[in-house]
């Protein structure tokens, strides 16, 4: 959703199109729409008054969104729904007086933007030991976590905490991300058969780096985390497992494969279908519906006659790739 919906910003913005944070943590991404004319910033006071904004998919602290709103352009709010959904669960608890447990990676976009929605009701842990170094609050205690964690990341904390606070609350349905728990599980089904695993994705995308650490704890002998198909190792043999972060493009998949030229083909493992859709952001929907209809008029057609935009049959990688 939010690669699209940065595509659709390019397209109908000259530029530059200014973007907070990356769009998504995939560096073949972001140079993909830095060619564009696309500039990331890691403050809101780097984009000029009345430039086309987007925030990224990792989501926004209050304060972001609110001076990203004042810029006097067009700003869009490419958050991911999963996490806007911890955002809720944050205020929502904290706004009830609990103290919330997030379990996240210090630093990582998202983890920061979600503490900031109520930095004085919030504990950040990342393992065991933190958890259980954790004071005895007064009030009641809630688990909350960064969507991108592994499933293994995950369970070892919440069972600390749940030991540590027996009256914990915690959501009726996981925070993980069904993008990258869908993934962590297909690599479950093929690791322990692979000679070695190739990873495709960037050093800062978390769920990519989950992917590499499975790999290893599943008893892989060689693991490579890689960028781009011309990162490949050279001295690969036997047989050879590929597994993509969440936000890798299929472009890039394709590739690797033809790279490696298997001489016994390729098997591919599915242990799901995702049918799951993140329609654009409202502000980006509500501007193509202007467009359209400025455009039907400069026809001299009728806009309620123009077919709509189908959004869910386009791909990100399709989207990405016509750029």
């Amino acid at each position: 959703m939010a690669i699209k919906a940065l595509a659709w910003m390019v397209r109908t913005h000259a530029p530059p199109v200014y973007c907070y944070h990356e769009i998504v943590h995939n560096q073949v991404v972001v140079e993909r729409f830095e060619a564009r004319g696309v500039v990331f910033v890691d403050d809101i006071e780097q984009v000029p008054h009345g430039a086309p904004l987007m925030l990224s998919a990792h989501g926004s602290a209050p304060l972001v969104v609110e001076a990203a709103r004042a810029t006097g352009g067009t700003m869009v709010d490419a958050v991911c729904p999963l996490v806007t959904k911890v955002h809720h669960e944050v205020k929502l608890r904290a706004g009830k007086g609990y103290r919330i447990v997030y379990v996240g990676h210090e630093g990582h976009e998202e983890a920061v933007g979600t503490m900031a929605v109520a930095p004085d009701a919030i504990s950040r842990v990342e393992t065991v030991a933190e958890v259980e170094a954790l004071e005895d609050f007064d009030q009641p205690v809630a688990l909350l976590a960064q969507t991108t964690l592994s499933h293994r990341e995950w369970a070892d904390v919440l069972e600390a905490t749940e030991r540590r606070f027996p009256d914990l609350y915690k959501p009726g349905r996981s925070d993980l991300c069904f993008a990258t728990t869908n993934r962590q599980s297909a690599l479950g089904k093929i690791a322990t058969d692979c000679d070695a695993m190739v990873v495709l994705g960037s050093a800062n995308s978390s769920n990519t780096n989950a992917l590499a650490t499975l790999a290893e704890d599943a008893g892989c002998k060689a693991v490579y985390r890689i960028n781009r198909p011309e990162e490949l190792p050279s001295h690969l043999a036997g047989v050879v497992g590929v597994t993509a972060g969440a936000s890798a493009p299929e472009e890039l998949v394709t590739e690797v494969i033809e790279r490696l030229a298997p001489t016994q083909g390729v098997t591919e493992i599915t242990i799901t279908e995702e049918d799951e859709y993140f329609p654009p952001p409202r502000a980006l929907r509500e501007l193509l519906a202007v467009l359209g209809d400025a455009i039907a008029g400069g026809l001299g057609a009728d806009p309620t006659a123009m077919a709509p935009l189908n959004d869910r049959q386009i791909s990100a990688s399709d989207m990405l790739a016509s750029l």
